[in-house]
């Protein structure tokens, strides 16, 4: 088994998953002034040094994704960052793509741009600590769209981006996000879901990418936030299972789900209902942003010096996620917080 293969596995060991903590500072601003926190350098990195040392980390999260600024910075007893995450036993990560801009020809869409000197970035990443990468494509649904155009140039942008990161010796995450944004139904989000990851995984292999030195980001598929029909967690499990199973090579070793605009005891309990059921070769385990994170924010805002109860907060929701990658989880068990 080649070195990818292997941190490929161990991101996803078992009862792990993959904590996001990439968000530009952009979107970080907009976390943070949200619950009435100044957005510094300094208290960015506060709040991520508070979740990267927690308990949590060493227990359910196998990978850590980054931004380019985090990446970077040096913690409080001058560890730097990716040092502070291999001693809690996780891996590193680097958000990779330079974000979306509108698709020529279709200017409703979106293209995934960030291939420009990628090479070189990815060698400067891997001397920072780093062995694995993301890169997040987007489509969103409406009559028209998503179109072959959209599909086809960010399969294409995924998979230039999958290789050259193979090439660095590094992890690359595949990460084709169906918004959930829209009135569409469950049937119109798997539909869509399975042209995606058709056109994703026939350019994978264009480019001769390892497949068992990647992971998968998907969406659930789920209805529209605007949906009139709504879907139970049993139906959204066995409908994701099975677009999963029809448009996934079985090479790939991992699936990690992206929460996309579920609240964070959704994204649990319906990773908990896709574990209940899998019956593929696949590990079906998480990339929460948001889902791991809210909360404990919310307690940190209060009062940033008080690290301990927004440990507390995170290693619980952790705690959840880790249970949920091998139907563990429960209602009764998410009401006690004692992590």
């Amino acid at each position: 088994m080649s070195e990818i293969e292997n941190i490929a596995k161990q991101i996803l060991a078992k009862g792990k998953g993959i904590l996001a903590a990439d968000e530009s500072t952009g979107t970080m601003t907009k976390r943070l002034t949200s619950v009435n926190v100044l957005s510094t350098v300094e208290n960015r990195l506060k709040f991520r040094e508070t979740l990267f040392s927690a308990e949590g980390i060493k227990n359910f999260i196998g990978g850590v994704i980054l931004y380019d600024e985090t990446i970077k910075q040096k913690t409080s007893s001058g560890k730097t960052i990716p040092e502070l995450i291999k001693s809690f036993g996780s891996i590193p990560g680097i958000k990779v793509d330079t974000g979306t801009k509108k698709l020529a020809d279709s200017p409703e869409e979106k293209v995934t741009e960030g291939l420009d000197g990628l090479r070189e970035r990815l060698s400067e990443y891997f001397k920072l600590g780093a062995r694995f990468t993301k890169w997040r494509a987007v489509y969103n649904i409406s009559e028209k769209h998503p179109s072959e155009l959209a599909i086809k140039s960010n399969a294409q942008a995924l998979a230039k981006y999958a290789a050259l990161v193979q090439e660095a010796k590094m992890v690359p995450i595949v990460e084709p996000e169906v918004l959930m944004d829209g009135e569409h139904d469950i049937n119109k989000c798997y539909e869509v879901s399975t042209r995606v990851l058709r056109e994703c995984y026939k350019e994978l292999n264009v480019h001769n990418v390892n497949l068992k030195g990647t992971i998968l980001k998907p969406n659930m598929i789920l209805p529209g936030n605007k949906s009139k029909n709504k879907s139970n967690c049993s139906e959204i499990a066995k409908m994701t299972l099975e677009c999963l199973k029809e448009n996934v090579p079985s090479d790939v070793p991992g699936i990690a789900f992206l929460s996309g605009g579920q609240t964070e005891v959704e994204a649990t309990q319906n990773l908990n209902e896709i574990n209940k059921i899998n019956d593929t070769s696949f590990i079906m385990s998480f990339s929460y942003g948001r889902a791991l994170q809210q909360s404990a924010l919310k307690n940190w805002s209060k009062d940033i010096k008080d690290t301990a109860n927004t440990q507390k907060i995170f290693n619980h929701r952790s705690k959840m996620n880790g249970l949920s990658t091998s139907a563990k989880w429960s209602l009764d068990l998410e009401n006690q917080i004692t992590a």
